[in-house]
């Protein structure tokens, strides 16, 4: 076999294995397909995943399925509005040794793990949030000037209540950058819900086991970044990025009027990645153009802001991004 030939196998084995996985987690998680197919897309892709929506509509049993499922140790922090940042990286104890010597030591806190869920992110501090910025982004804390690396590894998938609810704090723009994509968490449709209450109020529950174990994990993300991505995939990353920049030659009119700042070149690296990522899921070996389309709003949404006229019109961000997909569409169809 030459190098493409084992690629292609590498990339099919990986598929089907990751349908043992999603078959696995449908034992626990009912009608979520969209939540479940984006947040297995995060961890492929070696980033961390943003969950929003009301409480109880399962987004923690989902992370503490996929701990399991995915072979990771998981860790578990509640944020609350008297979270410390010492209580998620850890800090340092002064200790007395027998002989009477006194040492610092380091105790780690709940984020060296590989699966943190963060749950109710934006019920704590900013200064709170913002401890895990070093953490997601280096994959290393710093505590009295000592680094400490996290291991390999390493996902934040952090739940988040709608901001109109009361005790919630907006999360900083820049630590909002480091999530590869936003997921929103909906309520299930009743068929869906039917299920959910049969399988979860019994005598017993679905029982789930690992199918991925953490070295297996490094290696699909590595296989991932291998993966084909032909040109007109990338040009339409570039264009969608660059046309939701209000300041750029190519935004429309509704942009430069709508948006007071868009997305960085992490969205573009972002939709790199999950584009491959989802192409893997739905066992094809390289993304085309619809991978894009049905990413655009998860990758872009949380790092764009509107104007205060435009938040007064009543406009969302979600309608813009399809106001630019459809753009891009448009012309390349006229192409």
């Amino acid at each position: 076999m030459d190098k493409a030939e084992d690629l292609v196998a590498d990339i099919e084995a990986l598929g089907e294995k990751l349908g043992q996985a999603r078959a696995m987690i449908a034992r626990r998680i009912i009608g979520q397909e969209e939540v479940l197919e984006l947040t297995l897309s995060a961890m492929l892709a070696g980033g961390h995943a943003l969950l929003i929506g009301l409480p109880g509509l399962g987004k923690t049993r989902l992370v503490d399925t996929l701990s399991t499922v995915m072979g990771l140790h998981g860790g578990r922090v509640q944020f609350t509005p008297d979270l410390m940042p010492a209580d998620i990286i850890g800090s340092e104890v002064l200790e007395e040794a027998a002989g009477g010597s006194r040492a610092f030591r380091f105790l780690p806190g709940p984020v060296f793990c590989q699966l943190l869920l963060a749950d109710e992110i934006n019920r704590a501090s900013p200064r709170t949030q913002s401890a895990l910025l070093q953490a997601m982004q280096e994959r290393e804390v710093t505590v009295a000037g000592q680094a400490h690396p996290l291991e390999a590894p390493f996902h934040v998938l952090a739940t988040q209540n709608p901001l109109e609810q009361e005790g919630t704090y907006p999360l900083p723009e820049a630590q909002l950058d480091r999530f590869l994509l936003q997921i929103d968490v909906a309520y299930p449709d009743r068929d869906a819900e039917r299920d959910i209450l049969l399988a979860t109020t019994g005598a017993e529950e679905a029982e789930v086991s690992p199918v991925f174990s953490a070295a297996e994990l490094i290696e699909a993300q590595h296989l991932l970044r291998r993966m084909p991505v032909g040109e007109a995939v990338v040009e339409m990353i570039l264009d969608l990025v660059r046309a939701c920049r209000p300041d750029d030659e190519t935004a429309a009119d509704f942009v430069r009027d709508a948006v007071a700042w868009g997305p960085g070149p992490r969205a573009a690296q972002a939709l790199m990645l999950l584009v491959r990522a989802r192409a893997l899921l739905s066992g094809r070996l390289a993304p085309g153009p619809d991978d894009v389309i049905a990413l655009a709003a998860p990758v872009l949404i949380h790092r764009m802001a509107l104007g205060y006229a435009a938040r007064a019109r009543g406009e969302s961000l979600a309608g813009l991004i399809e106001r630019v997909v459809a753009g891009l569409q448009a012309t390349e169809a006229a192409a």
